[in-house]
């Protein structure tokens, strides 16, 4: 079941991917480079921070799959425009799938609780954040209007180690931390919901 998240969840990143790049004028290789770097970036990152094989070059199926998303997927928006709530939602989808197979990561590998979490955080926003950066955007990450990003793969990551760490949850720690990530990020998403916003006041420095 979890190759098929796994490879679901590279599906998600790379469609988003090719979202991401619609009126940049970029040609189908820079799709296909945009839409790989969304769906492999986070895990590649991750899996140099824990001293790992890489895991599309230890299977080359995910880049394959990658690859032949962004194509299907470049030719079908080219005929049919989609809206922005598309890649708002397919986003967090992948951020779901992608801060839990990070997070379940790091429990495989034993690092610690907090190091886990971490680890499903870089892997769902890591993506978004180079794919952002490569088109020419603010990172959604950093965005003031996008409501609840990283704060819900942050959530999801941790109700992911908690249910992990309990013998009787241990079986809905994978679930359970998406469905927290999915659900906290869509209602940010239609509630603009957000949290507070550093504004300090300003300092009267005189004459």
């Amino acid at each position: 079941m979890q190759p098929l998240l796994e490879q679901f969840g590279v599906s998600v990143g790379a469609i988003t991917g090719v979202l991401a790049a619609r009126g940049k004028e970029i040609d189908l290789f820079g799709v296909i480079v945009l839409a790989l770097v969304t769906a492999l970036g986070g895990g590649t990152l991750r899996d140099m921070l824990i001293d790992c094989p890489v895991f599309w070059t230890v299977d080359e199926s995910f880049l394959i799959n990658g690859t032949v998303t962004a194509v299907v997927s470049f030719y079908l928006v080219r005929v049919r425009e989609l809206p922005r709530t598309v890649l708002l939602v397919a986003d967090a989808f992948a951020l779901a799938l992608f801060t839990m197979l990070g997070t379940r990561k790091g429990l495989h590998f034993n690092l610690t609780p907090a190091i886990a979490v971490t680890m499903g955080v870089i892997t769902g926003v890591a993506g978004g954040v180079l794919r952002d950066v490569l088109v020419g955007e603010i990172p959604l990450v950093f965005r003031r209007e996008i409501c609840l990003y990283a704060t819900a793969a942050l959530v999801g990551a941790l109700v992911c180690v908690g249910l992990a760490k309990f013998a009787a949850t241990a079986p809905w720690s994978y679930p359970g931390g998406i469905s927290a990530t999915l659900l906290l990020r869509l209602a940010g998403i239609k509630w603009r919901i957000a949290l507070p916003i550093f504004r300090p006041k300003s300092i009267d420095l005189g004459p």
